[in-house]
């Protein structure tokens, strides 16, 4: 195992992820994120993202899925023994943490047998805090570095904490493992990815355009009792933190429930100017807009593929329309402003804006076959290997 310490089964395996496989699963998270099971925490399923209309984006898990159960079973002797339990992004904020706990210290968690952890950003350089800790054994403590993966058994030789976050979004992808077959994550997913596909793939534009869940999922307050009064809507607050606002047409903007209003097709402003593009709704703007600060601002990544891309002077009426959404779902900007920290002042272009929409619907659209083409294959193997065990 490499770690002398056996009555604490752990091993960190460094530069087990790629840097382009970290931003492309921290590019997801912070598309599609909903807040969390614990305070200040935000999280990505695989089961929320078919249920969003984004089951295209389950393709980045699936190699990285496959090499930690491999390896996972390789490091503690049980090859051919485990299924997946759970797989899932979780980021941290400022003032989440946890304290000392076994990860399967919950009678419904008692199925879980082993852990993977993958650090998809780095303590000090993406935020503060959030030093892991090992009660007993050696490594005691770990500073999370992107690329690193620790693994470990989930039971009590191996409990743990995590300092509370100070400053930034700590970002992991962490999955459970369990010899028990029936809490098999797979055999969960798939069904539910067959109805979702079944439906779409005879149209593929409308197939990756995202629906999003309820708002209640989407809304993140400082504590409960506070949860009306203030607090913010995530994805209006990722966005805000990036530069933009949104903007409904009149029309629109005076939808008597307003929890439909993001529901709504929607443009962005950013500064003083209104882009041209219309979004499906803001779960959709965000995606675009995730992606062109993945890919698209970076220099040279759509040298080719520059379009026309227009902006125009927001009016009055239409800045007191954007402060009046903005009233209602960023209740506390300056609350946004802590949990997510604003992207450094970069140059923004809208035709190199423009050019990043398209290349982003040409992503999704190769996950989409990919995925359509990936379902009878995992079906299948899903199928003989829940039987092997």
């Amino acid at each position: 195992m490499g770690d002398k310490d056996m009555e604490h089964p752990r091993l960190i395996l460094h530069n087990f992820l790629t840097e382009e496989e970290c931003k492309e699963l921290e590019f997801i998270h912070k598309s599609c994120s909903t807040v969390g099971y614990r305070p200040n925490v935000f999280s990505t399923t695989l089961s929320h993202l078919i249920a969003t209309n984004s089951p295209h984006l389950i393709i980045p898990f699936l190699p990285i899925r496959d090499r930690l159960k491999e390896k996972v079973e390789e490091i503690f002797g049980c090859e051919y023994e485990l299924v997946t339990e759970f797989t899932g992004l979780i980021s941290w904020s400022r003032g989440a943490s946890i304290g000392w706990h076994s990860d399967d210290n919950r009678p419904y968690l008692k199925q879980r047998d082993f852990t993977a952890v993958c650090y998809l950003n780095s303590h000090q350089k993406d935020f503060k805090g959030g030093l892991f800790h090992f009660q007993d054994g050696e490594p005691k403590t770990i500073a999370p570095l992107a690329r690193d993966a620790v693994m470990y058994t989930a039971d009590s030789r191996n409990t743990h904490s995590v300092d509370e976050v100070t400053e930034g979004e700590r970002l992991t992808l962490t999955l459970w493992f369990s010899r028990d077959s029936s809490h098999d994550e797979d055999a969960k997913l798939i069904p539910l990815l067959a109805e979702s596909l079944l439906h779409k793939s005879n149209n593929v534009l409308c197939s990756f355009l995202p629906l999003p869940a309820s708002d209640n999922m989407y809304w993140f307050a400082p504590n409960q009792a506070s949860h009306q009064e203030l607090g913010f809507d995530i994805r209006l607050g990722r966005l805000h933190s990036l530069g933009f606002d949104v903007y409904y047409s009149q029309g629109r903007s005076f939808i008597s429930d307003l929890s439909e209003l993001l529901m709504e097709p929607m443009q962005l402003a950013r500064g003083h100017q209104l882009l041209d593009h219309e979004f499906a709704n803001v779960l959709h703007a965000l995606q675009v807009v995730q992606f062109y600060f993945w890919k698209g601002c970076k220099s040279q990544t759509f040298t080719n593929e520059v379009q026309s891309g227009k902006a125009v002077q927001l009016s009055q009426s239409q800045c007191e329309q954007i402060s009046q959404v903005k009233s209602v779902f960023l209740k506390d900007t300056k609350l946004v402003e802590t949990v997510f920290r604003s992207v450094e002042q970069q140059s923004f272009d809208a035709a190199t804006f423009s050019a990043a929409i398209t290349a982003c619907e040409d992503y999704f659209c190769k996950l989409h076959k990919e995925i359509l083409m990936s379902l009878p294959q995992w079906r299948a193997h899903q199928a003989i290997y829940s039987c092997s065990i």
